[in-house]
This record gives structure tokens, C-alpha cells and sequence, in this order.
């Protein structure tokens, strides 16, 4: 999809802060440090949009960014990172459960995991949450330019088996660094949406 309009829109803790014009949502989730906001950054064609950090935890709220005016990328709290109180971290998974549970916009969540590993117990609770709320998932396996391509493969079945992946989810791979695989993440995008380019 060529995105000619990207803006950071709206920024929310709580229900009333989400935005209001019922545009379709798809949220990002994954580990901290997984690469989100390069994901977005790649996909969105803007260097430095959504801040990356090698600091793990650094989104603390839903980011909300508006794309041509006809969807929303929303950025949920990194899961797993230790470093934060456990009363920070009580509050952002009740942040994270009301959105991803009640939000009648949202249509998809991109769960994002690193191909270079078998993903976590956290990956593993997350995806299976999301299938007992019944929230499609579209799997993105980033950091691909960082194993040879012979491998890709391989990690990708080991990601599915170790997930216990529903046939129907696609799992794609993708590199923020190279923009490997993100003609093929807007394409399950959009057919998911049902939404022509």
C-alpha cells in the first residue's frame, strides 16, 4: 500500500481517549524490544515516527497512528520486559486486556515475534489469550536479515509448532532493516481487512 498520510494521532490509557471515527485498528503487540516501532517505521515509510529505543518498556501507553486516513496502527506495551513495577506493569496488562477484549474496532492483532528464537512463555500466553477472545492473528516473525535466508524456513515452522498455530493465521517474515516482507505484510493487511489498495 503506498501511505501518503501517517501521523501519530491519538495517545490513550483509558477507554475515552481512543479515537472516535471508527476507522478498522490493528494493533501490534510483542515482546519488548521485538522491533514494533521500526515495524511501523518501515511500514509507514517514516524514519523515526514511532521512537525506537534500546531501552525494552519505552511504550507505556496505545499509540494510536492513522494511516491515509483509512486505518489505525496502535503500538500496545511491550509484554515481558522485568524492569518496570509490578504495579506498572498490573496496569498496563489491565490497559492492554480492556483494549485488545472490548474494542469493537480493532480487527486484527499483529503479534509480532524474533525469528532467531523459539518464541517465550509470554509469546506463547499472549497468542493463546488472543485465541480465547477470538481475535485474528497475523504473525510477523521480524529481525530476518539477522539469519541466512537457508534458515528462515526452519525457524518459521519452529515459531509455528511452538505456538501451536491455527492453520488460518499467516505468519509472515519480515526486516525493518531491509524491508524484506513488507509488500507481503500490506497485502495480508489489506486482503484481511478487506480493503483494496
Amino acid at each position: 500500500m503506498k501511505v501518503t498520510k501517517a501521523e501519530l494521532a491519538h495517545v490513550a490509557v483509558k477507554a475515552e481517549q481512543y479515537p472516535k471515527n471508527q476507522l478498522p485498528e490493528l494493533a501490534l503487540a510483542g515482546r519488548s524490544n521485538v522491533g514494533k516501532s521500526s515495524f511501523i517505521n518501515k511500514m509507514l515509510n517514516r524514519k523515526g515516527l514511532a521512537r525506537t529505543s534500546g531501552q525494552p518498556g519505552k511504550t507505556q501507553t496505545l499509540n494510536f497512528y492513522e494511516i491515509n486516513e483509512r486505518l489505525y496502527f496502535v503500538d500496545v506495551p511491550g509484554y515481558g520486559y522485568a524492569k518496570v513495577s509490578k504495579t506498572e506493569r498490573a496496569a498496563w496488562g489491565k490497559m492492554i486486556e480492556t483494549y485488545l477484549s472490548e474494542r469493537e474496532e480493532l480487527k486484527a492483532v499483529l503479534q509480532l515475534v524474533d525469528i532467531r528464537h523459539r518464541p517465550s512463555e509470554d509469546d506463547q500466553l499472549m497468542y493463546n489469550w488472543m485465541k480465547h477472545y477470538g481475535i485474528p492473528v497475523i504473525l510477523v516473525a521480524t529481525k530476518a536479515d539477522k539469519i541466512p535466508k537457508g534458515k528462515w524456513q526452519k525457524q518459521l515452522t519452529a515459531i509455528a509448532k511452538t505456538l501451536d498455530k491455527e492453520a488460518s493465521d499467516p505468519l509472515l517474515f519480515f526486516s525493518s532493516a531491509t524491508g524484506l516482507g513488507k509488500d507481503e505484510a500490506w497485502r495480508t493487511i489489506l486482503n484481511h481487512l478487506k480493503v483494496t489498495e
